[in-house]
């Protein structure tokens, strides 16, 4: 199975919880795939999909954020997706340990073998590529987790659940209240 059709399929599974603007992305991503066979790729102008996954310490109730080199903004760690990947689930699992540090992150999801992604952000970037169309996982950090700033980064740092709102933007936030969300459903 290509990406693309993994893309796909996780897409048309992906549940919105019954937020109607969750569920118009999801829309707009499977409509863009459906027109673009290069959508997975940063090479598709019109926008392209991405993975990420917000850095998740349940035990301590705080979040992993990177200041991004480029953007000076503290995000979740992700990025595109590279032709290596299986899955987009293993995109953003390996975005989050490369921009981590940390070994031993599992994304949170039905099962072992099972993740979900926990949101849907697209944000208009810079052209030639015009959106990015992110599919946002959740990543468990272990007890033990220590993070290592990447080269991507300008600074990595813990952030309590409701420190989250005092540095990141709307799109950061949300991504917290649905993981958040998420893990109340699991538990």
């Amino acid at each position: 199975m290509s990406l693309h059709d993994d893309a796909v399929l996780v897409l048309k599974g992906y549940e919105d919880g019954g937020d109607a603007a969750q569920a118009g992305l999801r829309q707009q991503y499977l409509d863009h795939l459906s027109t673009h066979p290069d959508g997975m790729w940063k090479a598709c102008e019109a926008g392209h999909v991405t993975a990420s996954a917000l850095v998740v310490d349940v035990e301590r109730g705080r979040v992993l954020l990177t200041l991004h080199k480029k953007l000076g903004m503290w995000l979740q760690m992700g990025g595109h997706c590279e032709p290596a990947d299986p899955t987009l689930a293993a995109a953003a699992l390996r975005e989050a340990t490369e921009e981590s540090g940390i070994d031993g992150l599992t994304l949170l999801g039905l099962g072992p073998d099972d993740a979900t992604p926990v949101s849907l952000d697209r944000h208009a970037i810079p052209a030639p590529c015009h959106w990015h169309l992110d599919v946002q996982y959740a990543a468990l950090a272990p007890a033990d987790a220590v993070a290592a700033i990447s080269d991507e980064s300008l600074d990595l740092r813990w952030f309590g659940y409701d420190e989250v709102s005092d540095v990141a933007d709307g799109s950061v936030v949300r991504l917290v209240e649905r993981t958040r969300t998420a893990l109340e459903r699991q538990h």
